[in-house]
């Protein structure tokens, strides 16, 4: 998270009329118009002609699976963003490198690719990672803005190695700040991410730009017919630098933001409605936006990756250096663990068998790296 700006800087006036967006490997397409911005409560309709296959998801354990035992997984990591799994073996990404790299359920560590085209600089870099039908996603930091890339996962686990790059959404805004870098599959099987500000407020109310939103797209790039902006990427705005994104049993999407001087965020998200930035932070109670369901103090928090494994939100925190459980009974409250003890977190997924890992982020220039740093630790979700 890169230093914070004024508050409540002025939007810029009106919403435009059109959408413009870079699809599939770059191509520019157009995009229709968005109309008004619809309530937010509005809901989007699925059918079930239109749920492909579930992303993989994450090793399972049987009912008699022995209890989790804390530890760390695997250490010396550098700069890691973001980790997904791929046939029962976990991938995790590294910002500065551009490394896609593989940890084996024995603990040995496997190259599985770079990804080209890579400019590293300041918060940008290789930053999520997502997994579907053997296809790593992945969003980074090139010359012309922030993509999404796809590449087929070759080989078995333990020497996999990817495919040839598919761009599927590109020209996103890019800066050494507020990327977002977040990309994670539905229940609807669309493929989400978070887009930030990339240091200029404006962006987040402006319905030309895909900075300040939550964008999603197909598997394979294109623009959802049941989108709220009719031919347009674009899922919600308003935001300055979403971060994580995790979706409850029945459907209801979270995702955490980074603020700016005074309150981070956990919002409920519905498509089509405004979050508010660069009008409002925090709950400002401010009609016309949405208001998040929970809020904490930027110097205790700067929220990162979120996983919701049952009835629980787990939230890992940078600066605030601390894991958070969020009860979904009652998402308004929060109890924090391992203050301080870890450093800075960045990601957190559900591992299987009644655990989570927790990805740690001490190298990447604003943290104390510590012996070790940076690590994965294993946590039971109990």
């Amino acid at each position: 998270m890169g230093p914070r700006r004024k508050r409540f800087r002025r939007a810029v006036a009106g919403i435009a009329a059109a959408t413009t967006c870079l699809l599939a490997a770059g191509a520019l397409a157009a995009c229709g118009s968005p109309g008004p911005a619809p309530s937010p409560s509005r809901s989007t309709p699925e059918t079930a002609s239109s749920r492909p296959t579930s992303p993989t998801p994450a090793p399972t354990a049987s009912a008699t699976a022995t209890p989790v035992t804390p530890g760390v997984v695997a250490e010396g990591l550098d700069v890691p963003w973001s980790l997904a799994f791929h046939a029962g073996t976990a991938l995790f990404s590294e910002r500065d490198s551009a490394r896609i790299r593989e940890l084996s359920p024995s603990g040995s560590l496997h190259d599985v690719g770079v990804v080209d085209g890579v400019t590293p600089r300041g918060e940008g870099g290789l930053l999520g990672i997502a997994v579907r039908d053997d296809f790593l996603y992945a969003m980074s930091t090139a010359d012309d803005g922030n993509r999404v890339q796809r590449f087929r996962l070759d080989g078995a686990p333990g020497a996999l190695s990817l495919g040839p790059a598919e761009t599927l959404l590109a020209g996103l805004p890019a800066a050494a700040v507020h990327n977002g870098g977040r990309i994670a599959f539905g229940p609807d099987g669309m493929l989400y991410v978070t887009a930030g500000d990339a240091g200029d407020p404006s962006r987040a109310q402006d319905l030309t730009s895909l900075g300040g939103k939550i964008l999603r797209i197909t598997p394979d790039g294109q623009v959802p017919p049941d989108n709220p902006f009719p031919g347009s990427p674009v899922y919600s705005y308003g935001h300055r630098n979403p971060q994580g994104l995790a979706w409850s049993a029945d459907g209801t999407l979270y995702a955490s933001e980074f603020g700016q001087d005074t309150w981070d965020e956990l919002n409920v998200i519905t498509p089509g409605a405004d979050y508010g930035w660069p009008e409002a932070e925090g709950i400002a109670g401010v009609e016309g936006f949405v208001d998040p369901v929970q809020q904490w103090p930027t110097d205790a928090a700067s929220p990162s990756g979120i996983v919701i494994v049952g009835d629980t939100l787990f939230l890992a925190n940078l600066r605030g250096e601390r894991l958070r459980r969020v009860p979904l009974s009652d998402p308004s409250s929060s109890s924090e663990e391992h203050v301080g003890e870890f450093g800075r977190l960045r990601d957190v997924v559900d591992a299987g068998g009644g655990a989570i890992w927790i990805l740690t982020n001490n190298t990447d220039g604003r943290g104390d790296p510590r012996e070790g740093d940076d690590r994965i630790v294993r946590l039971p979700a109990d």
